[in-house]
Formats: C-alpha cells, sequence, structure tokens
C-alpha cells in the first residue's frame, strides 16, 4: 500500500502508477467504519489541481451526502462493490430521479455520468459501497455549490430525515 493520509477522509497515492487490491479496499473500509462521517475516499490524482481526478470511494450506509451540483463539471461512477441510489433534484429543490447502482453483479447499472450542473446526492444501500469517481479538475470548492434547500452535512440527523422522507416518497 503506496498512500499517504491526508485526513481522517483522505488517502493520496504516493507513486505514478496507483495500483488498488482487495487489501486495500479492506483498508479503506475500515477507516471508514472509523470515520464519523463514515466515508473515506482514496486520491489516485496528487493535487487538487490536477485536470483529471480518480477517486476510490467508500461510503458506509448511513452516510448523508448534502445534494450539491458542479459548476462547469462532469462525473461519472462506477460501482465495485455493493448497492447505492444517485438521487437528481432540479434548482428548487424536487426530486426528479432516482438512479439504482450496484456492482456488475447485482443486477442494476454499475455506471453512470453526469454531465450538466444538475444537483444530486448518493445514499448507499448496503453496509458498504465502494465506487471508482472521475470527474475534470483542477477542484475549485467554489464550483461546488450546495443545495441551500437541503441539511447541511454537519447536521447528520436532519440529514438522515431528509433522506427518508425523499426514500419514502419513491414506496
Amino acid at each position: 500500500m503506496s498512500f499517504i493520509r491526508q485526513s481522517d477522509e483522505v488517502y493520496v497515492s504516493e507513486t505514478d502508477v496507483t495500483t488498488v487490491t482487495g487489501a486495500d479496499i479492506a483498508f479503506l473500509k475500515a477507516r471508514a467504519a472509523e470515520n464519523p462521517r463514515r466515508r473515506v475516499r482514496l486520491c489516485a490524482h496528487r493535487d487538487t489541481g490536477d485536470r483529471l481526478h480518480e477517486m476510490l470511494i467508500v461510503h458506509m450506509r448511513g452516510t448523508y451526502v448534502q445534494p450539491h451540483k458542479h459548476v462547469g463539471k462532469s462525473e461519472s461512477f462506477h460501482v465495485i462493490e455493493g448497492r447505492l441510489k444517485v438521487l437528481l433534484f432540479d434548482d428548487e429543490g424536487r426530486h426528479t430521479r432516482t438512479i439504482q447502482l450496484s456492482d456488475p453483479s447485482g443486477g442494476a447499472s454499475f455506471f453512470y455520468r453526469l454531465q450538466s450542473p444538475t444537483f444530486h446526492s448518493v445514499v448507499p444501500e448496503t453496509e458498504f459501497v465502494v465506487f471508482h469517481e472521475v470527474t475534470n479538475g483542477p477542484f475549485d470548492r467554489r464550483e461546488t455549490i450546495a443545495a441551500p434547500w437541503a441539511p447541511a452535512e454537519t447536521d447528520a440527523a436532519a440529514g438522515a430525515r431528509f433522506v427518508a422522507g425523499l426514500l419514502g416518497e419513491q414506496r
């Protein structure tokens, strides 16, 4: 394993050639389980200024991701393990679509790409979900717009109620 810990949630590859093994995924899952926000990521890019950002991300069931959108960016996910929902919203906060994703053996789509500045969130449905995310850099926090109509990520309880309400409307 050749990763440098950058924070409780972020590891960065320190080599020119990044490879990930099952043992590395187990390591990342253990770190996510220790993290209060129940998530961790491994960045294959070394710097936020890189033009291409590739991340291996682990979220646990119960992780709340505030709906957000990216200005001038696209993103794609490839699910490696587990199952999650991608929730899409219009600018007023109306839930417009749910995309079910799973690993290739799970029967749902395992790949998605979002090319427009659309509010979105993810909801892990299994104990762990492991996915590969690709987006264009450089990263500039000002280009990520948090949904003003959704709870902040710092309020996990309100986030859980928000997601439960959305998922309840789908039944």
